[in-house]
This record gives C-alpha cells, sequence and structure tokens, in this order.
C-alpha cells in the first residue's frame, strides 16, 4: 500500500484560506464602493437648466400630437399610443426637473394637413428625440438616463411614424 498524501502543505489550512478569501472580499467591495455616486446625482445649475428645457422640447412634442390629431383624425387614431406614450414621458421628465412645474404646452404651430401631417409629426419627433440625446451627455446618472430613454423612445416612435 502506499501512504496516504498529504492534505495541505504545513501552515496553509481551511481555515487560512477561508480567511484570506473574506479578507480578499472585503478589500474587493470596499475598492468597488464608491462615495462619489451621491456627488453624481447632484445638479448643478446649468444642468437643472439644461433639464427644464427638455421638458419645454417634450411638452413641444406633446402638442405637435394634438396638432397633428386635429389637423389629420385618422392620423390621430392611429398614434393615440405614441401620443400617450409621449405624454408619460413629459411626466417623468417634470418629475426629474428640479423646480420644473407643468404649464401650458407650447404652440408646436399648426401642423399641415394630411397628407403632410404624419412627415410634420415625424420631423417634430425626430427634432425632440436629437434634442434629449444632445441633453442626456451633459447629465449624469438617474438624469442622463432618463433622457437616454426618451430619446430612444422618440426614435422608436420615427421608425413608427415611417
Amino acid at each position: 500500500m502506499s501512504p496516504p498524501l498529504p492534505s495541505c502543505p504545513p501552515g496553509f489550512s481551511r481555515r487560512t484560506l477561508l480567511a484570506a478569501s473574506a479578507a480578499g472580499l472585503a478589500v474587493l467591495a470596499t475598492g468597488c464602493s464608491s462615495s462619489s455616486a451621491d456627488e453624481r446625482e447632484k445638479v448643478t445649475s446649468q444642468q437643472a437648466d439644461e433639464l427644464t428645457a427638455q421638458v419645454a422640447v417634450q411638452e413641444a412634442v406633446v402638442s405637435a400630437f394634438v396638432a397633428a390629431g386635429a389637423a389629420d383624425p385618422a392620423l390621430a387614431g392611429e398614434v393615440a399610443d405614441l401620443a400617450a406614450q409621449a405624454d408619460e414621458q413629459l411626466a417623468r421628465l417634470r418629475a426629474a426637473a428640479p423646480g420644473s412645474s407643468p404649464s401650458a404646452p407650447p404652440s408646436a404651430g399648426g401642423a399641415p394637413p394630411a397628407p403632410e401631417t404624419r412627415a410634420w409629426l415625424r420631423t417634430q419627433v425626430a427634432t425632440a428625440a436629437a434634442s434629449h440625446t444632445t441633453a442626456c451627455l451633459d447629465q449624469s446618472g438617474a438624469r442622463a438616463a432618463l433622457l437616454g430613454s426618451i430619446a430612444a423612445g422618440l426614435a422608436g416612435q420615427d421608425g413608427r411614424l415611417a
């Protein structure tokens, strides 16, 4: 018979391995967490102003859906879900913008009569998506994510209007 294999080198027990693993995990967790997350969520006055400007952009989109619906009732029925989505996005933006309060929607101008209404509405939506995308770059944290999400939603609406 052969002699039994040694289980571990001397001085390296399971307890040592467990303690080393726990210490390594604690160091890793400390290194990965950051107190700067709170600082990223602080809103500068410039960011607040830009976010408030994006509320106005989204108000114009909601207004454009209303104007397009008045100009082309058939289109209004077809894009009712898109109009509701734009309105929901506006509510989320207002909630995120410091000091923002509901205001009278800006006039998007009169929509042209059918058949040009769809193209006009598509332009309004695409312009707002581009504006939100650009503004997203100057925000941080949840505000950037919100603007990016709304921009992506509007880009999808633009595709549906095509």
